[in-house]
């Protein structure tokens, strides 16, 4: 009797495990450019706050998830360290229907090296990259502690990390920055320039068409999805995006 209601009670606990959770994302990491190699260590560490912060996670590199019925459990979209042209043109509707229907985005790192030819996109985003130096050290400021996920932050962070300059926003007054880099505490110079000058954001978020998005620009070294820093200000991301709470 009891191996025929087994199945039954296997069923019951996994509806009862599913409802507990706080909310659903889907993590997102094609490319079609440059790969990172750490989108792997990106993958593990964000199942790592999933299991911590008691939220639901489906890793897909497949851009067919881009339809209603896919993506409609989801509260949030993240993009890991996509490149390049990832979605097609119905795709695309789709994820804006999505956005404007109140539901989040993630972008990290280099989301922001992804589609250059969908305008929509790339004023969810924020900002488009441009160049960037080699890595290096440098400091970062934070300039908004009451965003969740800052709130440990020290003002004045030194960090490592592949620092993107960014092309000129399409919506500078929307974007509340959350973090800017210190030029002055490393070589920004590339052929194309010497940086973004005396305000060169690095995390950013605001309300766009319906929804929220929110972006950070570390994350390019495997090892930082690893580091509590960070994972706290990801997961302060993760959370607003998904949810809209945490702003004091």
């Amino acid at each position: 009797m009891f191996k025929k209601l087994l199945p039954l009670l296997l069923v019951i606990v996994s509806a009862a495990y599913a409802q507990a959770q706080q909310f659903k994302v889907l993590l997102f990491t094609k490319t079609a450019g440059f790969h990172h190699v750490s989108i792997h260590e990106g993958v593990a560490g964000i199942r790592n706050l999933a299991s911590r912060h008691n939220f639901s996670v489906d890793w897909q590199e497949n851009a067919d998830v881009f339809s209603e019925k896919g993506l409609a459990n989801y509260a949030a979209v993240i993009f890991l360290n996509t490149t390049g042209d990832i979605l097609n043109d119905a795709q695309q509707a789709t994820f804006e229907k999505y956005i404007k229907s109140g539901k989040g985005f993630v972008g990290i790192h280099s989301a922001a090296d992804t589609e250059y030819d969908w305008a929509w996109y790339g004023k969810l985003v924020g900002m488009y990259f441009k160049t960037h130096p080699a890595q290096q050290t440098a400091f970062l400021d934070v300039k908004d502690s009451n965003f969740p996920g800052l709130e440990r932050f020290p003002k004045r962070l030194l960090w490592t990390d592949e620092w993107y300059e960014y092309k000129k926003p399409y919506n500078a007054d929307d974007l509340k920055i959350l973090i800017t880099l210190d030029e002055k505490s490393y070589d920004p110079k590339t052929n194309q320039g010497t940086g973004m000058g005396a305000e060169h954001p690095m995390a950013w978020y605001h309300n766009y068409d319906g929804g929220r998005a929110f972006y950070t620009g570390l994350g390019h070294i495997g090892l930082v999805y690893s580091d509590q820093s960070f994972l706290d200000h990801l997961y302060g991301g993760i959370y607003w995006a998904a949810t809209g709470k945490g702003l004091k």
